[in-house]
């Protein structure tokens, strides 16, 4: 009879092995999502646009509990909208029962007359029928046909539902007439002048269009910081590779993001039972052959300030990753090998969860090596030592980009080599140790069937004097 015993240092060069090995699979992911191909939207183009090719837009605005002077920054930008002004519509939906909301956007109308409201009532009211009849007509709408949620009228009160009963009245109104598009933003979503303009260039080659956003607000605080990195990282870097030719699933940001009315009619509209209807949204556009272009020209939006909120807007989005990535994929038609491709988005994120015991495994292991105790067999060195060398490059790319897109917001050299210094490697490294939070509450969410109501993250402001001095 042979004796296994395991010791500790046996434990730990395993362990040291499988962080490694699992490194070494996500960088590969990332390496292949940056060999994609970006489909840009050109707006060189934009010049030889005809009057009779700007589309019809309607621009939805959802809003809950908002402070008026937030609704009134966003506001002010798509005030100075480049499009012709007949060709667009805004309109803010409120839940009928905020009543502080509405009071504030009625006396916003006073001084930005283009505003429109649609008040979303309870899913009892009657005007709720031309959803149910759609969803009944359409058996893309695949939540509403089965599982166990089937039939249920009793939508969760977030951001989806607003966005569904508004999408589908306007339809009613609209649709009769004309084909249209539709935009949608965020509270404190600030819009490029040429936004609108970059919508009727894109549609032309592609069916869903998806804008690049960053945070304006990047040097309030250490956590603005960190979480503004995150989309330096992805919305500013990765994230546009998704589009590639129609190859890669790909999602969709839930703010800049427009597409033609008909297609999401034909697709059955929004999934209310997800906590985030961005990525089964884009997922459902891809497997149904709509191709998606970047919008280069950036939102500018606000990040939260502290840590605890910023892991309160993280953790649902880690929940309706994993919602989206189960069962939604295969009632979509997806096949296995398209749900694994789907699942690579994801992967980048959830590679974070290595860190809980990669970095410590790696600090020992690297201990060990200095001080001439290393009990590692001499390849398991080679491989960390070419994951360090690839994390290098990598963060040497991402950097360089970040770099460049300071520059949207900030406009001192000072102030942008400021926020390259608070995200420095060591940083970086804290902060996505931080991340096992939201993933791990994310996680747990997902599994309890949690976060249908919306858990709004709370905006300040914060971009209120960059938007001014963007102006001048």
């Amino acid at each position: 009879m042979i004796d296994y015993q395991i010791t500790l240092p046996t434990i730990l060069i395993g362990l040291f092995v499988l962080s490694q090995g699992l490194y070494l699979m996500a960088f590969a992911i990332d390496l292949y999502l940056f060999s994609l191909p970006v489909n840009r939207v050109d707006m060189d183009e934009a010049e030889y646009l005809q009057p009779d090719e700007f589309p019809f837009i309607v621009l939805f605005y959802p809003v809950l509990k908002e402070l008026e002077a937030t609704m009134r920054t966003t506001l002010t930008s798509l005030a100075e909208l480049d499009y012709p002004r007949d060709r667009y519509r805004v309109i803010a939906i409120p839940n009928s029962d905020d009543i502080e909301t509405i009071a504030s956007l009625e006396r916003l109308q006073g001084e930005f007359p283009f505003l429109q409201l649609i008040r979303v009532p309870p899913t009892s009211d009657r005007s709720w029928h031309v959803v149910w009849n759609a969803w009944q007509r359409n058996d893309k709408a695949y939540w509403w046909h089965s599982g166990q949620r089937a039939y249920n009228r009793d939508l969760p009160p977030k951001k989806t539902r607003q966005l569904i009963y508004a999408f589908y009245t306007m339809v009613a109104e609209v649709g009769g007439r004309e084909d249209f598009l539709i935009d949608y933003i965020d509270a404190d979503s600030c819009p490029p002048r040429d936004h609108l303009l970059a919508a009727a260039v894109g549609i032309r080659r592609y069916d869903v269009l998806q804008a690049k956003n960053v945070a304006g607000n990047l040097n309030a605080s250490m956590a603005a910081s960190w979480h503004a990195f995150d989309h330096m990282a992805w919305d500013g870097m990765k994230y546009p590779h998704l589009s590639s030719n129609g190859r890669q699933p790909y999602w969709v940001l839930g703010k800049g993001t427009i597409f033609r009315a008909s297609d999401l009619v034909a697709l059955g509209g929004f999934h209310p039972w997800l906590t985030i209807e961005d990525p089964e949204v884009g997922m459902r556009f891809w497997v149904n052959g709509k191709r998606l272009g970047i919008i280069e020209n950036s939102l500018i939006e606000e990040v939260p300030s502290t840590l605890m909120r910023g892991i309160t807007q993280r953790k649902r989005w880690v929940a309706g990753f994993f919602q989206s990535l189960g069962s939604p994929l295969r009632s979509m038609g997806m096949t296995r090998w398209q749900r694994f491709k789907a699942w690579l988005i994801f992967m980048p994120c959830l590679s974070l969860s290595l860190n809980a015991f990669g970095i410590p495994i790696g600090i020992w292991a690297l201990w060990t090596w200095l001080d001439g105790t290393s009990v590692m067999p001499e390849w398991t060195i080679g491989l960390a030592a070419f994951n360090v060398a690839t994390y290098a490059v990598m963060l040497s790319a991402l950097y360089w980009s970040t770099w460049k897109r300071t520059a949207l917001v900030l406009t001192s050299m000072r102030a942008r080599l400021w926020y390259m210094l608070r995200v420095n490697p060591v940083s970086l490294a804290i902060w996505w140790l931080i991340w096992l939070v939201p993933l791990w509450i994310g996680y747990r969410m997902y599994v309890q069937d949690k976060g249908l109501v919306w858990e709004r993250t709370e905006k300040i402001n914060a971009n209120e004097p960059l938007m001014l001095e963007l102006r001048r």
